[in-house]
């Protein structure tokens, strides 16, 4: 299992509310989160799905760091490849 940039976009649309954010289409791969218009909050928010539907735990010291969608992926991907 892996996780890809189409399911974290799912993930972050529904974590606003389902609406289907503009900012969102697109190639978000490389955009910083701030730029999507995602704050700590919502990538704390964003982090609880991503447990609850993969399985993975991201530490919070680590989720601060992250800026992009892909560093994101990337990440739970890491985790998801340790585990199997």
């Amino acid at each position: 299992m892996t996780m890809t940039i189409t399911e974290l976009r799912r993930i972050l649309v529904d974590c606003a509310g389902g609406e289907d954010l503009a900012e969102l289409g697109g190639d978000i791969a490389a955009v910083e989160f701030e730029e999507l218009g995602y704050d700590s909050l919502a990538l704390i928010e964003t982090a609880a799905r991503i447990q609850r539907d993969f399985g993975v735990t991201i530490p919070e010291e680590e989720l601060v760091e992250v800026k992009t969608p892909q560093e994101l992926v990337d990440i739970v991907n890491a985790q998801l490849r340790g585990a199997a």
